[in-house]
């Protein structure tokens, strides 16, 4: 068994900005730990798992590096980086490198997206595997989304009896499905057979069209649109279905939904992440997560959902709920952050009040997903949590509401519904 993780690159994460600035969005910390550390931890659980390939196209980065050798040490198995010269898509970078991946006789393995955070259940996808279909089947991992929301992912539509999938649209312009596309996969290497289909497919359209620029490589392939709309129906692809939590990390406003998410599966998973109220110390509401080098004054109120990073220094009656502090920011006294991601290095004056709106998926509907909300709405900043980019000041006694600023930046006044260049 191997596992993929799909990592992407610096060209995307432009929704996570300005956080994807300072580090590659993969490493951005989500519930305490750098994002793509959950599906590592969840990789390596899997009894069998001889070795996980992280795949995008970031030039070799030190911070990666540091990640890669860390993350080895801690779970004891193998993690390499396999960098693509350009984007490649989905299914592009597992098939030029697919000798990289079977070799060793890899029987089966696990494709993830990274900008998904999930309970990962790939032990079921692999006993699901073996009850239904058979040894060449592929699976992917489903859930269930609501009627509007479905048509921002790719639709799957089963038969209910052996859960094959019959269908399969990538973002239909009409409801078809309920169940989508996690964005997680269980392959056998008979994949690469339908994958090299489309590749000589491409190539062929790339010879009549030669006039046509040379951008447009034979390699880019994408596993949604190219490979499961043509294999749907032919009795290879099963659909797992999970009620365990999922959701994507598209922009940072789903990083703090995320947080909450994994911060709640702490509580049976890694009760040791979870910071408690002691006498003398911090009061914690729910859950929350302080990085053991943080400094928190024994009169601050945290949570829920509050993660707070390394050299952290929080002062005296200050609040800080549904947010994410990160490493070496200064929280001064009686300052209240909510709703908030507080760059690297950010300081935040006394009495401060820095808030925004929280994007959560409507509490009220089970099967409800974060929306992808775009920057603006009719001209105007659509109201979201409140970013602060690495290094930013803030003035004593003022309020930052709904507003992204940049790096770098001092603030000398109040803001409202403005990104802060």
């Amino acid at each position: 068994l191997k596992a993929v993780i799909l990592i992407g690159g610096p060209q995307k994460g432009t929704r996570f900005r300005p956080l994807s600035f300072e580090v590659p969005k993969p490493l951005f910390p989500v519930a305490g730990v750098p994002m793509v550390q959950h599906h590592i931890e969840a990789c390596a659980k899997v009894p069998g798992m001889k070795e996980i390939l992280l795949m995008g196209f970031y030039q070799p980065h030190e911070a990666l590096s540091r990640f890669l050798v860390s993350a080895q040490q801690e779970f004891k198995i193998p993690i390499r980086y396999l960098q693509e010269y350009a984007a490649l898509g989905t299914g592009g970078g597992i098939y030029h490198f697919r000798d990289q991946i079977l070799s060793g006789g890899t029987e089966a393995f696990f494709v993830l997206n990274a900008d998904v955070c999930s309970e990962f259940p790939l032990q079921e996808m692999l006993e699901f595997r073996q009850q239904h279909g058979d040894a060449q089947s592929f699976v992917i991992l489903g859930t269930t989304a609501n009627r509007t929301q479905a048509l921002n992912y790719g639709c799957i539509v089963a038969n209910t009896d052996t859960q094959e999938v019959q269908h399969y649209v990538e973002k239909p312009s009409t409801f078809v499905s309920e169940i989508i596309n996690c964005g997680i996969y269980l392959f056998t290497p008979a994949i690469f057979q339908h994958i090299g289909e489309v590749f000589q497919r491409n190539q062929q359209e790339l010879v009549l069209e030669e006039s046509s620029n040379g951008w447009q490589r034979a390699e880019v392939i994408r596993l949604e649109q190219d490979v499961f709309t043509a294999l749907a129906g032919s009795g290879k692809l099963y659909v797992y279905k999970t009620d365990g939590f999922w959701s994507q990390i598209k922009s940072a406003g789903s990083a703090i939904y995320a947080s909450r998410l994994y911060l709640n599966q702490y509580s049976k998973s890694h009760t040791e992440r979870l910071a408690q109220s002691k006498p003398g110390g911090p009061i914690i509401r729910g859950n929350v997560y302080i990085h053991p080098t943080a400094s928190i004054d024994s009169t601050a109120v945290l949570g829920p959902n509050v993660s707070i990073g390394e050299g952290v220094t929080v002062g005296a009656g200050v609040r800080v709920r549904e947010s994410i502090v990160l490493h070496g920011a200064s929280l001064h006294d009686h300052t209240c952050v909510l709703n908030t991601i507080v760059g690297w290095d950010s300081t935040i004056g006394r009495w401060a009040r820095v808030e925004g709106t929280p994007s959560d998926p409507n509490p009220n509907d089970p099967y409800a997903k974060i929306d992808s909300e775009t920057l603006f709405r009719d001209g105007r900043l659509t109201p979201s949590i409140t970013i602060l980019g690495c290094s930013v000041t803030i003035p004593a006694e003022v309020v930052i509401l709904n507003s992204i600023v940049l790096p770098h930046k001092e603030l000398s006044r109040s803001y409202k519904n403005q990104i802060i260049l």
